[in-house]
């Protein structure tokens, strides 16, 4: 095994293309961490680590900022607006039949003019998310009280910031290897390891090795249950009908049709991440407002929110809800049963047309259900460890662990098949 790895890294960098994309990535990267340490001005750095130290949520937003959002950098929101932008067109395509005709029907070219509307949602998504974190945060004590014309000043730089971001991923896309926004957030988790590394040293107590070791076989666990669940696939058998033109035979060809079992990713996660998010900053807002009444139903949400029970089992809910919700959006199918109708295909012992459809929709109903309990307990994993153990500096982040995982395995794919097309 490790013989056939070297052999491997040997012919990335014999091949002069592809170590010419690995190298872009590495470059597109740095760059990308540099940025991530340069810090909005007027930030106070103990009172934004006692701020992310008490808040769990913040903390699993500092992931898909890529770790920019924990120094309060100019990059801060990372790629989360262009994300948030392309999830809204997403659902839009559910309400809207000329974007959904885009996004789907016509190939490449309505592909590339759906990516442009998710640019230009970027950037008025990025200035509002700005405006509310700021305001957030000086509400805290994170960020000292600025004047409208250093509020203005902030919220362009960290806008640029993420539209500059949204840049680098779509640059590694096109000129490197693998999805440039994942690479992204990869980078940044990957950053952080060093320093919770060292936050895990300098606590280091003797008397909870045994909670040390149960953390070290959680974590191995969850990297089987990712490699499993992230490859795991319901093989839908395919059968193309015979046609014969002049004097040759056509199809008679027995395919099948892939279906994941976690077909969304991490997506239902920034879903749920989302719908969470509003309503804090929405009470963080109504709790200056000198009204009692209003200041009363902020509070009371704030304190339901707060309660590690009552979060966790929102975001398990909305999690499970959101996979179910985002696989229907991206695999329809009637869509794959007008397809195979067309092509002359069929699923052996199901009628073409409406009854295919139908079976496909119950193989998915049954197959999305284990996706999404995976994904819920992923979810909710570190805030159940933190209210068992009460450590923080060793919560294992299931959720980073499956990013983490998905991307590694995606980039592996792709420099495999890299290699293959070197060879052929």
């Amino acid at each position: 095994m490790i013989r056939e790895f070297t052999n491997k890294i040997k012919l990335i960098f014999k091949d002069r293309n592809l170590s010419k994309k690995i190298f872009f990535i590495l470059g597109a990267l740095i760059a990308f961490r540099l940025f991530a340490n340069i810090p909005i001005p007027g930030v106070d750095q103990s009172a934004l680590n006692r701020f992310f130290e008490s808040n769990q949520f913040f903390g699993l937003l500092n992931i898909f900022s890529g770790g920019g959002l924990s120094g309060l950098s100019v990059v801060m929101l990372g790629v989360g607006p262009y994300i948030t932008a392309s999830i809204v067109l997403q659902l839009l395509t559910m309400m809207s039949e000329k974007l959904k005709a885009l996004y789907a029907e016509e190939g490449e070219a309505g592909r590339r003019r759906f990516s442009q509307y998710s640019r230009l949602l970027t950037l008025p998504i990025a200035v509002v998310q700005a405006f509310g974190f700021l305001l957030l945060l000086q509400q805290r004590g994170v960020v000292a009280s600025l004047t409208s014309l250093q509020l203005i000043t902030n919220i362009i730089a960290i806008s640029a910031g993420s539209v500059m971001l949204m840049w680098i991923g779509e640059l590694i896309s096109e000129f490197g290897i693998g999805n440039g926004v994942s690479l992204i957030i990869f980078s940044g988790i990957v950053a952080r390891l060093p320093s919770g590394i060292s936050q895990v040293l300098v606590g280091y107590d003797l008397a909870q090795i045994p909670t040390y070791i149960a953390f070290a076989v959680t974590a191995v666990v969850i990297i089987m249950g990712v490699v499993v669940i992230t490859e795991a696939e319901r093989p839908v058998p395919v059968t193309y009908a015979k046609q014969v033109r002049g004097n040759k035979q056509y199809g008679g060809v027995s395919t099948y049709i892939p279906l994941r079992m976690n077909m969304a990713g991490v997506m239902p996660i920034i879903f749920a991440l989302s719908i969470l998010l509003l309503p804090q900053m929405i009470t963080n807002l109504l709790s200056t407002i000198n009204n009692a009444v209003i200041q009363t139903i902020a509070v009371a949400i704030n304190n339901f929110l707060s309660n590690q029970l009552f979060y966790g089992i929102v975001y398990f809910i909305l999690v499970f809800l959101f996979t179910y919700f985002y696989t229907a959006v991206t695999f329809d199918p009637d869509s794959i049963s007008k397809n195979l109708q067309r092509s002359g295909a069929f699923i052996p012992g199901v009628r073409p047309g409406e009854s295919t459809s139908i079976h496909l929709g119950h193989i998915l109903t049954r197959t999305t259900l284990f996706g999404a309990l995976f994904l819920g307990i992923i979810a909710v994993l570190p805030i159940a460890v933190q209210s068992l153990t009460g450590i923080t500096s060793l919560t294992i982040g299931g959720t980073a662990l499956l990013i983490v995982v998905s991307v590694v395995i995606d980039l592996i794919k792709k420099v495999d098949s890299q290699i293959s097309l070197r060879e052929y």
